[in-house]
């Protein structure tokens, strides 16, 4: 029998609030850190200006807000997060969204996941002896989109000083790198990142975390890789930072199908204790997948996207964003997902060493282009596109040019990275 999250009742528990403009349009993607008897959530919020910053919220028992703050505590402050350019509040008519079932939604102001007018996106926290550190990604709006780092120390993370280290590029320029986070504990005196370069899960190790932004970045030393027929064959990307169990590193993790890929799942896996390139058992089947209104109603239609994980009592809460626009929460009984894992133990890929990414250089994999649906903005209406291309855009995204077969006008489809 499959293991599934049980969905929270009150879900949505985070909101856009129309009054205040820096989180108006969506407040999604939170991630989570457990101190002080309370579950700290940093959610990346958009609003009037299209860009991305974050926000706090807090809650004793992990699934109703007893706090939420109504000012950012991280904005955009270097010139790779899109400091100091001029953001339009405008909406931009020309950019066409679809949900997953090809239907045309309503023009929007901005686009979520690594585009838009830039910011800072997805974050992930973990605490490591008296400091926070905080992976996220830094978008400028043009570039793609890359792995910041910055920590603050606990005290001022629980006062609510928000005195935030300055943040430093991790990832290499030129290549779209996301979905980073950090093992709370060190491996043979090392530090443990995960991050994702398209299609895999990449994993280093590192001396400190003393980045200088300009000449050391992650290489991708090791990778966990999609499976082939299973429900993460396209993709896969680190959620949550591991949690350690009695049975391994529990990896809270999204993935994407060949078969469906308009629909973001999340999966659990158990990584090796003192080894975590290796996989110990993953999940068969999905933990969740996007099912309800809150999942498959916002900017991205079936997306389900997991930042957060924490531990209360006898239950784990996962911490997610519906359809790029609310935050939920989802939970289970940590040991019962542990004895499905494990009693699901099956063997998996061997992992491979990867030489570092050059610059600009950008793992992709074959797409073979079938039948495509876009929306022809001259015709206002669905059409099955003709001579479907695969290119990349200026930003690192992938998408589908073809023309519409009625009247000639060029047509677009943006694949979800």
């Amino acid at each position: 029998m499959a293991m599934k999250l049980e969905r929270f009742h009150g879900n949505p528990i985070l909101e856009p609030q129309p009054k205040y403009w820096w989180e108006s349009k969506a407040t999604f993607n939170p991630g989570a850190l457990y101190e002080a008897g309370k579950v700290h959530l940093v959610y990346r919020a958009i609003g009037d200006s299209d860009v991305s910053v974050l926000g706090y919220a807090s809650s004793v028992d992990g699934f109703h807000i007893d706090e939420r703050l109504d000012k950012p505590i991280y904005v955009p402050r270097e010139p790779f997060e899109g400091a100091g350019l001029e953001y339009p509040a405008a909406t931009h008519p020309e950019v066409v969204y679809f949900s997953a079932e090809d239907e045309v939604e309503e023009e929007v102001s901005y686009v979520s996941g690594g585009g838009g007018w830039g910011g800072c996106e997805d974050p992930r926290l973990t605490r490591i002896d008296d400091r926070v550190f905080m992976t996220y990604v830094a978008f400028d709006g043009y570039s793609p989109p890359r792995v910041a780092l910055t920590s603050i120390h606990v005290n001022d993370f629980l006062a609510k000083s928000w005195q935030w280290q300055t943040p430093v590029l991790i990832s290499p320029p030129g290549v779209v790198d996301k979905n980073a986070c950090i093992l709370p504990e060190k491996i043979n005196s090392k530090y443990v990142i995960f991050h994702r370069i398209f299609p895999n899960i990449l994993i280093d190790f590192v001396d400190d975390l003393d980045f200088d932004g300009k000449t050391r970045f992650l290489k991708g030393e090791f990778r966990i890789r999609p499976r082939p027929s299973y429900w993460d064959s396209r993709k896969v990307g680190a959620g949550a930072p591991p949690i350690k169990t009695k049975d391994g590193w529990l990896l809270i993790y999204h993935g994407i199908g060949e078969r469906d890929p308009g629909r973001y799942k999340i999966g659990a896996m158990l990584l090796e204790l003192k080894d975590p390139t290796r996989v110990l058992t993953r999940s068969k089947e999905p933990i969740l997948e996007p099912e309800v209104w809150y999942e498959n109603e916002g900017w991205k239609s079936g997306v389900i996207y997991p930042c957060g994980a924490v531990v209360i009592g006898d239950r784990l809460l996962v911490y997610y964003g519906g359809a790029d626009r609310v935050a939920c929460v989802a939970s289970a009984k940590l040991d019962a997902l542990l004895d499905h894992l494990v009693g699901t133990r099956e063997a998996v890929p061997s992992f491979i060493g990867l030489l570092p990414v050059e610059a600009g250089v950008t793992p992709v994999k074959p797409v073979k282009i079938k039948r495509i649906i876009a929306y022809c903005l001259k015709c206002r209406a669905k059409r099955e596109m003709k001579n479907p291309t695969a290119l990349t855009l200026k930003n690192g995204r992938p998408a589908i040019q073809g023309t519409c077969p009625r009247c000639g006008t060029k047509m677009f489809r943006i694949v979800k990275a």
